[in-house]
């Protein structure tokens, strides 16, 4: 088992100034902005821009190309940008769909549209500008938000019950294009690890085998359709919450995956009311 190296995992330690925001949110290919015309221009420092003013972004962006398009930041979002998300939780609490899958996974789901009804702070998130640009600098090119329709897009995941898991998996993207993962830590008082798998599909590489707890503030970004990746059971009394976020580089998608992809999300994740409802979508 090949274990990674010690850089793989970085732990943020930058000086805020505003050119070195500036140069860490510039786009490297097109504007994100004219992608999304929802969103609006980058703001001026707040909690969140603070916490993405890397110490070398071209660093951070070589590393996430040199780990197969995966990276772990370890403290990325302080305590103060993590504020609004941890308060709308309990708000939060009757709203989780629990599934269970055999063999794969047991645990629980809040899809986008309930966030957006109930915690629109995890959609504010989602949308800001500043977290996407970092991201597009990323991944080198520009990312966009999921079509509203996906639910997806930004939701949490509760491990919270002995046994709660998921299995061994890669986030298939049903797009044309390509789709990130963005996880985010918000509670972790559990022995849950995720477990992942680099260059598993290389024949050129030594498969490197991972892990990391996703402690509360701890970014892990990477390619869907790269990482094979799965959550560790949890035990009694644990709990484990995570935010989920997906960007795209096309909104296309054939219709027959279109229906494959709402069926996985209505079996796994969120149920069928939420996932086809109209009211569920709006």
């Amino acid at each position: 088992m090949a274990q990674p190296p010690v850089s793989h995992q970085f732990k943020l330690r930058g000086r805020v100034t505003h050119s070195t925001l500036a140069a860490a949110l510039r786009p490297r290919h097109g504007s994100v902005n004219d992608m999304n015309a929802n969103v609006s221009a980058v703001p001026a420092l707040d909690p969140l821009g603070r916490a993405l003013s890397a110490e070398d972004p071209v660093a951070l962006s070589q590393q996430f190309a040199d780990s197969n398009e995966m990276i772990v930041l370890q403290g990325l979002l302080t305590a103060e940008a993590l504020a609004p998300l941890l308060e709308a939780l309990p708000a939060l609490a009757p709203h989780v769909h629990r599934n269970y899958i055999p063999g794969h996974k047991k645990g629980g789901s809040i899809s986008r549209f309930q966030l957006n009804s109930v915690a629109p702070a995890f959609d504010n998130l989602y949308r800001d500008p500043a977290l996407i640009a970092f991201l597009s600098s990323l991944c080198g090119q520009p990312l966009i938000l999921c079509p509203d329709d996906d639910p997806h897009g930004c939701a949490l995941y509760y491990y919270t019950e002995a046994g709660d898991h998921i299995g061994f998996h890669y986030d298939t993207s049903y797009y044309k294009g390509q789709r990130y993962t963005v996880l985010i830590g918000l509670v972790d008082e559990s022995s849950c690890r995720l477990e992942y798998e680099l260059f598993r599909d290389d024949p050129a590489r030594e498969t490197i085998t991972a892990s990391v707890a996703l402690e509360p503030g701890t970014v892990v970004a990477f390619n869907g359709d790269r990482l094979y990746h799965r959550v560790t059971p949890s035990a009694p009394g644990e709990k484990r919450i995570a935010l989920t976020l997906e960007y795209v580089t096309s909104h296309s998608m054939h219709p027959w995956r279109r229906f494959i992809s709402n069926m996985k999300d209505a079996i796994a994740y969120f149920g069928f009311r939420q996932v086809f409802s109209r009211s569920g979508q709006h």
